[in-house]
């Protein structure tokens, strides 16, 4: 009992995680490495908004500030309910971890998949627009679209795959010039009485009466892609450093203040300055150059706004991998997404999120608007029973404060449930209906893997105590073909790991000459092993073996299949390969446990081979 807990012991325990620290996330590298999307949202949300608006002309424009206060309040309530998130599922999952607890299995599936859609639209609307913005000021580049989306996702994919730490520490620089410029464009436009430059505009749409609340709702939904990326935080707990809950919340809180002072500090210039949209300038582009003019900190801002577009897909990079790590481990992904590589690094959710951007770019042809219409939707389902989920769990645990907090989570949920609505309708045409079909393939698709899993679980008695273990007689295969040294090793290595040990020569007819010089050197070695001869008169090399192991009376038996192991990699293409032949065939179609014998033929080898891996079938 000593032994278990003792002083001495205490410290070791602690050394592995201090060191993994290292490798994880502090506030400010929180910031860099999940909130760019949210960040970037800031050149692009206030534009979805000022393009509906405008449809009303000027009475329309006036409704910009209002609109982006009431995202700003969702925004609030957002916030501060993934700060409650945080602290309530360290282990991540978001939207995710609430759902599956609070609203049932099926809802977390559907929240999982909404993140999924979300995250791999994500990283591909965000480099397709930072190279769109790269392309406009450089045009002769156009022809070149595709293939400079792509540089751009393997650039941010190899950055990742030295860690999110590493990552976030690339991205810092980027992030602060990027968040320094817009506080400057705001705050140089508030104090300035009138605009340095002004654009021209174009002629004014209807009134607003002739579209009223419809109008001013898909405003509404348009400007909420301005809060994709928010849950991003929530959803990467376990890569913050300890204490990972204080900090992931004060990364949150942090993201949620600055995105609010961007949004309403650019609405508030777009009113002043009467921004409406110019066919070729961006709305943050006009809002720019009335604040600071046509020098060069305009430059200063237009480019930290390509850069960070560019790497606003790196929000996808550390929440996705976590998430699927998660619903790996409820068995509804494969469970090689849980598997983590050093540095914390999940290099299969990484691959998985880089393959299906690549695809959704090449598909596209790197167009942006090919790619918004699809963007948000998966993420306001998510929102939807992120806050509906947070609602139940305040109503069944009652703490203090439970009904106020139910009260803005419930008015979150509806907010929020309007916008995926709106959104929904109003991009259905638009390729929205991709996303109406794709959320429930991708839930089918999960169900399907716990099926899976479930059924594998019954197969292996998961869940019960096994009874003892006792030896059972077993009887060891040793298919040969001729006698040399590799069959003396393999027939010794046999000789130790069963009770009977049968050497298996399959033979054809045609090959009487190499049958029977095979025999005499057998006889003549006289290894005091029984040799089974097996004739087949088709030449197969699984089928005469497979029909053999059917009919022995030992209910364990291990075939061991001896192979040379070359000196060099590109000796490999002068095996038969033979070996890997037979062991697939045996794993298919029998429950023989497979042993692949190696034997180093490296000069520097003098002793016995190695036996390599036993194999058996999984259910």
């Amino acid at each position: 009992m000593s032994a278990v807990k003792t002083p001495a012991a205490a410290p070791a325990a602690k050394k592995p995680s201090v060191t993994g620290d290292r490798h994880r996330l502090t506030v400010i590298g929180g910031l860099a490495a999940l909130s760019l999307d949210a960040m970037a949202s800031v050149a692009y949300g206030p534009e979805a908004i000022v393009l509906v608006l405008a449809l009303a002309g000027g009475t329309g424009l006036g409704f910009t500030i209002p609109v982006t206060l009431t995202i700003a309040a969702l925004l609030a309530v957002l916030t501060l309910s993934y700060r409650q998130v945080i602290a309530a599922f360290p282990e991540g999952g978001g939207a995710y971890g609430v759902a599956k607890t609070y609203l049932g299995r099926r809802a977390g599936l559907v929240a999982g998949a909404s993140l999924i859609v979300d995250y791999v639209l994500n990283v591909a609307v965000s480099v397709s627009a930072g190279v769109a913005a790269l392309t406009s000021a450089l045009p002769g580049l156009l022809p070149y679209t595709v293939w400079i989306c792509l540089t751009v996702l393997a650039l941010i994919t190899g950055i990742n795959l030295r860690g999110i730490a590493h990552s976030a520490r690339a991205f810092i620089a980027p992030t602060a010039i990027y968040i320094g410029a817009i506080l400057l464009v705001i705050v140089a436009g508030l104090i300035r009485t009138e605009p340095v430059t002004v654009a021209e505009h174009g002629a004014q749409a209807r009134s607003l009466q002739t579209v009223g609340v419809l109008l001013l709702l898909k405003a509404f939904a348009n400007g909420c892609a301005s809060l994709t990326g928010v849950e991003a935080i929530a959803n990467a707990v376990p890569s913050f450093r300890r204490p990972r809950i204080r900090r992931a919340q004060r990364a949150e809180v942090a993201l949620g203040a600055l995105l609010a002072i961007m949004l309403i500090g650019i609405a508030a210039l777009i009113g002043k300055f009467a921004v409406a949209p110019v066919e070729g300038v961006t709305v943050l582009a006009q809002v720019t150059q009335a604040a600071l003019g046509d020098g060069p900190l305009f430059y200063l801002v237009q480019f930290s706004t390509v850069i960070l577009l560019g790497l606003a897909a790196n929000t996808s990079f550390g929440g996705l991998p976590v998430l699927a790590q998660l619903l790996a481990g409820d068995n509804n992904l494969p469970h090689v997404f849980a598997l983590r590589a050093d540095r914390h690094v999940h290099r299969y959710g990484i691959a998985f999120l880089t393959l299906t951007s690549a695809l959704l770019l090449v598909a596209a042809r790197g167009d942006m608007n090919l790619l918004v219409p699809l963007f948000a939707i998966g993420v306001f389902v998510g929102f939807t029973l992120s806050q509906a989920g947070m609602v139940r769990h305040w109503v069944t645990d009652r703490p203090t404060g439970w009904r106020w907090r139910a009260a803005l989570n419930g008015f979150g949920a509806l907010l929020t449930l309007v916008a995926a609505v709106v959104v929904t309708a109003s991009k259905f045409t638009e390729g929205g209906w991709l996303i109406v079909v794709t959320l429930p393939v991708t839930v089918l698709a999960m169900q399907w893997v716990n099926r899976a899993y479930t059924r594998i679980g019954e197969r292996l008695e998961l869940g019960r105590t096994p009874a003892p273990p006792r030896p059972r007689r077993s009887l060891v295969v040793v298919p040969v073909h001729a006698v040399n040294r590799l069959t003396r090793d393999a027939l010794a290595a046999a000789l130790s790991l069963g009770d009977r040990v049968v050497a298996v020569n399959v033979t054809h007819s045609e090959d009487e000459r190499e049958t029977r010089h095979f025999v005499e050197d057998w006889e003549r070695w006289h290894p005091e092993v029984e040799l089974v001869r097996l004739f087949d008169a088709h030449r197969r090399l699984a089928e005469p073996l497979i029909d053999y192991l059917r009919r022995v009376p030992e209910t364990h038996v291990f075939v061991l299949i001896a192979e040379v192991e070359p000196e060099h990699a590109w000796q490999r293409v002068l095996q038969n390969q033979r070996g890997a032949v037979l062991a697939g065939a045996l794993r298919r179609r029998t429950d023989t446990v497979v042993c692949r014998m190696r034997f180093r033929v490296g000069a520097h080898t003098a002793g016995a081979p190695r036996t390599g891996h036993r194999e058996r079938p999984t259910p």
